[in-house]
C-alpha cells in the first residue's frame, strides 16, 4: 500500500515550470536562446505522472538553452504507479531484491500484462517517431537530442538506429541487445549506475567495447562512459533523496547530460 512516507525519497522536489502541448510537456528554451535545437526526453516507466522528468526537462532546457519536449510514451496509461514499484526496489548496490518483493512484482506484473502488450516496443517506437518528426516539422529544428531514463533508455538506443536524432544520452537502460547498441549511429553519453539489474556489467562493458571497436573506422561517433559508484537502476530519474551520495550521483548525471548536449547539438 502507498503512503506520503513510500513516497517521498524519490520523488524530486519542486513543482515543473512548463505546461502541456498537445499532449506533451514542454519547456521553451530561455529567452534569446537559439531555437535550432531541441531535446527529447523519453521518460522511466512510470511516464509523465510522476513530475521527476518534467523537473529534469526544466533543468535541461536552461542548461542547455533550448527547447525540451517530454513525449507521452504511453499514451496516458503508464504500466505502473511510482509508489507500486519502487519501494519493492533496492536502494543500494549492497542490497537484492527479497524473495518476497520478487513474488509482489511478478504478481504486480501479471496483474498489467495487457497495459505491458499495449506499450511493446514496435508500438512506443512508432509514437515517439511520429511525435519526433512532427515537432522537427512544426518548430523547424535543425538538431534534436534525445535522453532516455529506464524504459526511455531503450526505446533511445532504438532511436539511435534511425536518421531522427543527432545525439543521445542513456541512463541505466532497460531492455536491449549487442546488436541493437552496434546499430546506433549517433554520438552517445551513457550514465551507468553501479548495480543495474537490466544493464549488467557484462553488458555495459560490452557496449563500451562496441564503441571503442569504430575508432579511426568511418563508422566511428564520439562517445563516453560514465559509471556512477553507490548508485542502482533508477538514479538519475528516481534518486533517494535520503542517500546524499545518490543525489549527489543524480546531479552530476544531469550535468554530463547538460554537457553532452552542449558539446554535440
Amino acid at each position: 500500500m502507498s503512503c506520503e512516507q513510500c513516497t517521498q525519497g524519490y520523488v524530486l522536489p519542486g513543482e515543473p515550470a512548463g505546461s502541456i502541448v498537445d499532449g506533451a510537456y514542454f519547456h521553451p528554451a530561455p529567452e534569446g536562446s537559439p531555437k535550432s535545437s531541441a531535446i527529447v526526453l523519453l521518460t522511466d516507466i512510470f511516464g509523465l505522472p510522476l513530475k521527476n522528468s518534467k523537473l529534469i526537462a526544466d533543468e535541461l532546457s536552461k542548461g542547455v538553452g533550448c527547447d525540451v519536449w517530454v513525449p507521452d510514451l504511453f499514451a496516458g496509461n503508464p504500466p505502473f504507479k511510482v509508489e507500486e514499484l519502487e519501494p519493492l526496489m533496492p536502494q543500494r548496490p549492497s542490497e537484492s531484491i527479497t524473495f518476497v518483493n520478487t513474488l509482489r512484482m511478478i504478481v504486480l506484473a501479471l496483474s498489467r500484462a495487457f497495459r505491458l502488450y499495449g506499450v511493446r516496443g514496435s508500438v512506443v517506437d512508432s509514437r515517439i517517431n511520429s511525435f519526433i518528426q512532427k515537432v522537427k516539422e512544426e518548430k523547424t529544428y535543425e538538431n534534436i537530442g534525445a535522453v532516455g531514463y529506464c524504459f526511455g533508455g531503450s526505446v533511445g538506443i532504438r532511436l539511435g538506429q534511425t536518421d531522427l536524432v543527432n545525439s543521445l544520452v542513456i541512463c541505466h537502460p532497460g531492455g536491449c541487445t549487442v546488436a541493437q547498441i552496434k546499430a546506433i549511429k549517433v554520438p552517445t553519453s551513457w550514465v551507468c549506475a553501479e548495480s543495474d539489474m537490466t544493464f549488467k556489467p557484462p553488458l555495459r562493458n560490452q557496449a563500451e567495447a562496441v564503441f571503442a571497436a569504430r575508432k579511426e573506422k568511418e563508422d566511428y561517433v564520439d562517445y563516453e562512459f560514465k559509471d556512477y559508484r553507490g548508485t542502482v537502476h533508477g538514479f538519475a530519474a528516481r534518486p533517494n533523496l535520503g542517500i546524499p551520495e545518490v543525489y549527489d550521483a543524480y546531479k552530476a548525471a544531469l550535468d554530463q547530460t547538460v554537457a553532452w548536449f552542449q558539446k554535440t547539438l
